[in-house]
């Protein structure tokens, strides 16, 4: 199971939300290429790479400062937040971007989904799904549609995808450990794509719960920030696969 550390960027800055609340903003490091450097000298091969400012602005906000922190460390990195345009999945790539997320439109267009599956390659292209309660929500987390979570996952990978990145928003940020429960419905449910978890990771026995349900990968933010998993723990678990 691969380990990617995130660095959600708002303001130009590392922080960290709670249940995706813009107003419960901490900031983790004010400079964010600086963090980055920090998981590349533990040896961390990639990155999760969240533009808060563009979920909210729906464009590439931070996409100057995200493309520096690939030419300067070389990292794997993956982004989302803002994403709406195939121009901008074009750029990111162009610039070295290893693989883009895309959340909201893959509710609110699913169509674009599959021209950007048949453009870029499926190894290039994510979909986050970011559920309340098991139904999606969209526009950085501030509005809640009318599909289920385990329903988009099964449309998505009949279309091709083969990477998700799930997220269970009341349990972001928390630190109350994930929805081990959901995480083994969408790995049930999926015949071939493979799920990387998020939200909720408090300490190294959550990692070794979700390896065991088989999601592909995890996605660790506040429990490092805070100290409850060590990059060391991170590194060894496997933050050292590309």
């Amino acid at each position: 199971m691969q380990i990617l550390p995130a660095i959600d960027i708002k303001d130009g800055q590392a922080v960290r939300l709670f249940k995706g609340d813009f107003s419960q903003k901490t900031v983790v490091n004010p400079d964010v290429m600086e963090q980055a450097k920090i998981f590349k000298a533990a040896g961390i091969a990639f990155i999760h790479v969240v533009d808060l400012d563009g979920a909210l602005d729906g464009r590439a906000t931070n996409r100057d400062l995200i493309a520096e922190i690939k030419s300067a460390t070389g990292l794997g990195i993956e982004v989302g937040g803002g994403i709406r345009t195939l121009d901008q999945i074009a750029d990111y790539l162009a610039v070295g971007i290893d693989r883009v997320i895309i959340g909201s439109m893959a509710v609110k267009a699913p169509d674009f989904v599959q021209a950007a599956i048949e453009r870029f390659g499926a190894d290039r292209i994510v979909v986050g799904i970011d559920a309340k309660n098991g139904m999606v929500a969209t526009e950085g987390w501030l509005e809640t549609s009318n599909v289920d979570f385990i329903t988009l996952a099964k449309k998505m990978e009949s279309m091709g995808v083969e990477l998700f990145v799930y997220t269970d928003v009341d349990r972001d940020g928390t630190l109350t450990g994930p929805n081990f429960a959901h995480y083994q419905q969408l790995v049930a449910a999926l015949s071939t794509a493979k799920v990387i978890a998020s939200g909720g990771i408090a300490q190294l026995s959550d990692l070794e719960k979700l390896q065991e349900i088989g999601v592909a990968g995890t996605i660790v933010g506040k429990a490092y920030y805070n100290g409850n998993i060590s990059l060391e723990e991170l590194q060894q678990f496997g933050g050292g696969h590309a």
